[in-house]
């Protein structure tokens, strides 16, 4: 068993939680989460704690416990508090547009990129500088981030590019000649 896997998850008041064939539904506040479990995985539910067990152990069925039990427990935290990542454009001329249901992206290049925003991620722009992204799903607000990211990804001489809000970046010395 997996030490991540044998702890229990915590359920919190405001949070419904449902089974349906392979599937766990998770209801709460801010929306519907739902994840199909692998059927290696038990899971038992009592009054306010949900464990997983094993049915049987297999070759990779410790880090799938593990797995599973924190995609659980974080599907918990985003239905009843939401997750928020804080993206910034640092350099020249960059900036950050919304635009009907796409954000606009000007990063130094000849065009400006236009990303389809997903259905479950809220996007708050301040000071064209600073996007600011929320969702109940923390993998997908993960993926998009880093999506984001992917355009402009700091360099380490100047330090231009997108980083995460409290990301600390060491800049590299300029070789000069003797």
């Amino acid at each position: 068993m997996s030490r991540v896997g044998k702890k229990p998850i915590i359920i919190p008041e405001n949070v419904k939680i449902k089974f349906d064939k392979n599937f766990i539904i998770i209801e709460g506040n801010f929306g519907i989460l739902k994840k199909q479990i692998p059927e290696i995985l038990i899971i038992k539910q009592d009054l306010n704690y949900l464990k997983l067990y094993l049915k049987n152990k297999v070759k990779n069925s410790s880090s799938i416990h593990g797995l599973y039990r924190t995609l659980i427990a974080n599907m918990i935290i985003g239905v009843s508090k939401k997750f928020f990542l804080v993206l910034i454009l640092k350099g020249i001329g960059y900036r950050a547009f919304i635009e009907k249901n796409k954000i606009i992206l000007n990063l130094g290049y000849t065009h400006s990129i236009k990303i389809d925003i997903p259905e479950n991620i809220s996007i708050n722009i301040e000071q064209n500088i600073k996007i600011q992204l929320s969702s109940i799903d923390k993998e997908k607000l993960g993926a998009f981030a880093a999506q984001i990211r992917s355009y402009r990804i700091p360099e380490l001489y100047k330090g231009k590019g997108i980083l995460y809000e409290n990301e600390k970046i060491l800049l590299k010395t300029v070789k000069t000649k003797k």
